[in-house]
């Protein structure tokens, strides 16, 4: 006994010493160890964010821009990306705290929620406006896009009702552009245009149909944005698919119509697929961009600025190559003029859990519920044991998984976690998470934890998981005064991903070396989404609950 009281007593001690020697670091942002967009001579190289920041749309206020994307049924939801020059970017805040319906999105909804936002800023106040299917068009808005956003507006209700953009006009009258979409709709590949008050609170028109991409040409057109240019209506829109689609732009001097067509972004003979769905954006020099996407699978769909040039009152977006008006997208370009050159910034990645406030790089598969964890004054995390259901197959339904975007091609995510289990069957673990998914977690069992690997196979299709036990570790034991024994373990877990989403695991007891558990996974996205990664704990008893303490989170080339 007395022995286990000095071991407790030292562990205590160090780290709180550990506490002190790295709160010198709180509130700083580290530069991303995995992927930078800004080349530092003056050039950038595309991805400028090498991470899931699905149908972006950025607005210009004052000498900054700022980016939304998105977010599904992953809570925070509706991201807020900051940047001075269109690739340094910083994630600053989300706008959706909790997503609406509460009851109904407190369960995992993959691929529903928030579709393709558009982000505005107007009379002083940012404005987004997204389309969720299930329930209709929504608006939030704020002074400050850093602080706290009003709560949702539901500005027309309806089933299919997706990827809004408002406009206001010189004559004081605004406009809501949508789409459809087709699993609830029964309609898709088309664009309406509706009057709303001038609020932007409610839609007062029907719609009325301005472009019908079921022409045997343009299908799948969808995420239209609304601007108007030299006495133009302009609609940039996507049209062919995500992976194998182009930038379609329509243009009519009348808001109604008739538009008439152009495609101003393809592949061409790039090697970015697809290059589709974005905002144009001017800066102050007078120069215009155009922020898009590029599906990239595992990787999601990943961040690509684009040069934009008018001619003739249209557009091209990249550069044109053969002079027929048509541009492709380029891997590396010169940085936009903005006036002067700013510090390189990324989106954060690594965690050491050192302060009060979570790291905006993580989101649940859910509504958090406030038992899901804590951070702490004391240098980590706690997760508390998410109860599993009685119907529980695999973890496609299991909301409190905590995770974040792949962040570059090739990476290194490694946790120390130390995990305090009260029954078996309670697990702690690292896990790559999409449609197939994989995990190397410790499990309760017994005097014993069991380091085990765990893969699943279309999870949505409710396929059970494949679980390898590979080795075992005795347990430890935390004696605190007035405090019950509780076992416990601090394991090194880690997962290095590689080109091709190739992902292999690693475990260490010393955090020095480490040893490969378990076969190599390949990982693949979600529904909607890129695969994340991220750290979890769960158990399939009721009752009095076990927990981890992540003591940090790291990320590396």
């Amino acid at each position: 006994m007395n022995d286990l009281l000095g071991i407790y007593m030292c562990k205590k001690i160090l780290f709180l010493a550990g506490i002190i020697a790295c709160c010198t670091s709180v509130g700083s942002q580290e530069i991303s160890k995995t992927w930078v967009a800004d080349k530092g001579n003056g050039t950038y190289q595309n991805p400028v964010l090498y991470a899931d920041y699905s149908d972006p749309d950025v607005c210009a206020a004052n000498g900054d821009f700022y980016m939304t994307a998105s977010s599904f049924n992953c809570i925070p939801g509706l991201p807020i990306l900051h940047s001075r020059d269109l690739v340094n970017w910083s994630l600053v805040n989300y706008a959706l705290p909790v997503q609406e319906p509460e009851d109904f999105f407190n369960k995992a909804q993959h691929g529903k929620g928030v579709w393709a936002p558009s982000i505005r800023f107007h009379n002083g106040e940012f404005y987004i406006y997204w389309g969720d299917p299930d329930y209709g068009i929504y608006r939030i808005k704020t002074k400050d896009p850093i602080g706290a956003w009003e709560k949702p507006v539901l500005v027309k209700a309806g089933k299919g009702l997706i990827d809004a953009t408002p406009l206001w006009d010189e004559d004081g009258k605004a406009y809501l552009i949508y789409a459809y979409a087709g699993s609830r709709s029964g309609v898709n590949s088309i664009l309406v245009i509706c009057e709303m008050n001038a609020e932007g609170t409610q839609v007062i028109t029907d719609p009325v149909m301005v472009f019908d991409g079921n022409d045997g040409k343009n299908h799948t057109i969808e995420g239209p944005k609304l601007y108007k240019r030299n006495g133009y209506y302009y609609i940039f829109a996507p049209a062919g698919g995500v992976a194998t689609g182009w930038q379609l732009v329509l243009r009519s001097k009348k808001i109604y119509g008739p538009y008439e067509s152009k495609i101003v972004m393809a592949q061409g003979n790039s090697t970015i697929n697809g290059p589709h769905q974005g905002a144009w954006v001017d800066t102050h020099t007078n120069e215009s961009w155009f922020v898009h996407f590029q599906d990239q699978g595992a990787y999601g769909r990943v961040i690509h600025l684009n040069p934009m040039e008018w001619k003739a009152d249209w557009p091209i977006i990249g550069v044109d190559k053969d002079k027929d008006g048509c541009g492709e997208p380029v891997t590396t370009y010169k940085k936009p003029n903005v006036g002067q050159t700013y510090p390189i910034a990324t989106p954060p990645e690594s965690d050491e859990f050192n302060s009060r406030r979570l790291g905006l790089q993580w989101q649940w598969h859910a509504n958090k519920l406030e038992t899901y964890g804590f951070t702490t004054e004391l240098g980590y995390l706690r997760l508390y044991a998410g109860s599993l259901s009685d119907k529980f197959v695999n973890f496609w339904e299991v909301p409190n998984l905590l995770m974040q975007k792949f962040p570059a091609e090739e990476f290194t995510a490694t946790t120390k976690m130390t995990f305090t289990a009260k029954q078996d069957g309670e697990q702690a673990g690292l896990i790559i998470m999409g449609w197939d998914y994989s995990y190397l977690s410790l499990r309760k069992s017994g005097d014993s934890f069991v380091l085990q690997q765990v893969v699943c196979k279309d999870a949505e299709l409710q396929n059970p998981e494949q679980l390898v036990e590979l080795t075992s570790f005795p347990a430890e034991h935390l004696i605190m005064p007035g405090v019950a024994d509780n076992e416990w373990k601090t394991i090194y877990l880690q997962v290095k991903v590689r080109k091709g989403a190739v992902c292999t695991f690693a475990y260490s007891l010393d955090g020095k070396k480490y040893i490969a558990a378990g076969d190599s996974f390949k990982a693949r996205q979600g529904k909607w989404i890129g695969a994340k990664v991220g750290v979890f704990c769960v158990t399939p008893n009721p009752g009095n609950r076990g927990w981890t303490d992540v003591d940090w989170f790291r990320m590396s080339k």
